[in-house]
């Protein structure tokens, strides 16, 4: 006879593993229970973004232009022989400075001595001539009047003697010649300046008025002359006010290097290829600091004008224009063009597009885009 098998009683395994489903159930119940009628869950509220700011101010800044130059000696020159001959001596160390008619070079002067002596000779010559030409006409002018000779004698004899007078005055100049040539033979610098290298040595022949006349090369460097240009934008703000423009050497991280500078020429053309225009300042260089060919970042100072100053880095550059960020009524960020007129050290100048007060947000500017709550630090 069959028994029927009594139920058996769940294992504690069982059990546990039931309460778990059920837990489950209950939290996509629950979940289903919070979603919105789209079935999308509510966003968590994002803080507002931490920010940097200034107040925008507007102040008198000065008309700041920055330019690159070029250095370049306030007076250059060529020292060239004069006289052909050979070198003998140089007299200077090469790169040293020298003042003006301080010996460079000496050329063999013993050929011009010997014209020297030569021309004072024929001199010598020709005033004895002269004398003897007037006591020729003064001997002939009683014979003449007693009618002992004819007169063309005597006119003769003064026209000898003027004749000898015009002698004597070309032997004079030659003599002078002669002396100038050898006075050319010691080359002296003429004008007061940093020496460049020797460009013939000692024993070198050199012929006047040829390539191997030039010798070396004088520069003056105090004052020293940069050359740079400008926009034609840029020089309309400059022009007019040449004379009351400061012009200063600046560091990269726009420090003041010196401060004396001044404009002392602008061009008044303009170049129809760079659409530039060229100027030059000129600086004190008693200590050699600049050499020519040495480049140097310039900012120029031309007057004031009324505009805000913001850090350079909170100027973002666009496709056509250049905006700033900053802190709208609502507590988001709005970005606003601006006009830009350069830099002033570390700051943009802005001209146009601020209101004064405005809040500008100097950092963070990675994650800021217009309509992003922010804050203010």
């Amino acid at each position: 006879m069959f028994q029927v098998p009594l139920p058996m009683s769940p294992s504690p395994r069982l059990l546990a593993v039931s309460a778990v489903a059920v837990l489950a159930v209950q939290a996509a119940l629950l979940a289903g229970c919070g979603k919105s009628a789209n079935g999308a869950a509510p966003a968590a509220s994002t803080p507002p973004l931490q920010v940097a700011t200034i107040k925008a101010k507007a102040q008198p800044v000065p008309i700041s232009l920055e330019a690159v130059g070029q250095a370049e000696g306030s007076r250059e020159v060529e020292v060239r022989a004069r006289v052909t001959g050979i070198i003998e001596k140089r007299l200077y160390d090469e790169g040293a400075s020298v003042a003006a008619g301080a010996p460079l070079f000496m050329i063999d002067p013993v050929p011009y001595e010997l014209a020297v002596q030569q021309a004072k000779a024929t001199l010598l010559q020709e005033r004895v001539k002269r004398e003897l030409a007037e006591g020729e006409a003064r001997r002939l002018e009683p014979l003449a009047a007693d009618k002992a000779i004819p007169q063309r004698e005597v006119d003769q004899a003064v026209a000898n003697a003027k004749s000898a007078v015009g002698a004597i005055a070309s032997a004079e100049a030659r003599l002078k010649e002669a002396e100038l040539n050898l006075s050319y033979t010691r080359i002296v610098a003429p004008i007061s300046g940093v020496t460049g290298r020797a460009l013939r040595s000692e024993g070198s022949l050199v012929t006047a008025n040829t390539d191997s006349a030039l010798l070396t090369t004088l520069t003056q460097v105090d004052p020293i002359w940069v050359r740079f240009s400008l926009a034609e934008a840029d020089f309309a703000r400059v022009r007019g006010a040449e004379k009351s423009t400061r012009v200063q050497v600046v560091r990269d991280d726009g420090s003041i290097v010196v401060d004396n500078g001044r404009l002392n020429f602008a061009g008044s053309t303009v170049d129809a290829k760079l659409g530039a225009i060229q100027m030059r300042a000129a600086f004190a260089n008693t200590d050699r600091k600049w050499l020519p060919g040495q480049y140097v970042k310039l900012r120029i100072l031309a007057g004031e004008q009324t505009a805000m100053l913001v850090p350079q880095s909170a100027v973002l550059p666009g496709e056509q224009s250049r905006s700033v960020m900053t802190i709208g009524a609502e507590g988001k960020a709005v970005a606003k063009p601006v006009q830009v007129a350069g830099w002033y050290g570390r700051d943009t100048i802005i001209t146009s597009g601020l209101a004064e007060g405005d809040t500008v947000i100097v950092d963070n500017l990675v994650k800021v885009r217009p309509g992003t709550a922010v804050q203010a630090k």
